[in-house]
């Protein structure tokens, strides 16, 4: 049986191997997804600088989310996280699942990003 802290551990791990082939530069910065319970980050990151260019979360007030569910509510980050790049002049990106599976709300943000104009 696995708890909860053994979960994060195994993908804290995957995380890594996947950073190890993922980076990001300023032309085309890295789209970091980070999946709490309750909500979901996501920024895009140049590696080279180590700086976060923009970034979007559920949390963010201007989101007016309301009534939507988790999945749909990520899918409002992506496009936000896309109209602020897009204000950036960031055209493409390297996703990065932070070592979740790419499935529900990790894969609805990166749809959210693509429909918002972002090329991943």
């Amino acid at each position: 049986m696995i708890n909860k802290e053994n979960k994060n551990v195994i993908r804290q791990k995957r995380h890594k191997r996947v950073r190890a082939h993922v980076s990001g530069t300023a032309a085309r910065p890295r789209l970091s997804v980070y999946r709490s319970t309750a909500h979901i980050y996501a920024q895009l990151i140049d590696d080279d600088k180590q700086v976060t260019l923009c970034a979007s979360s559920t949390l963010a007030k201007d989101l007016k989310l309301g009534n939507k569910t988790k999945t749909e509510a990520a899918t409002a980050v992506g496009k936000d996280l896309a109209k602020k790049a897009k204000a950036l002049k960031i055209t493409e990106a390297v996703f990065d699942r932070g070592g979740y599976l790419y499935t529900g709300r990790v894969k609805a943000v990166a749809e959210g990003a693509r429909e918002g104009g972002l090329k991943i």
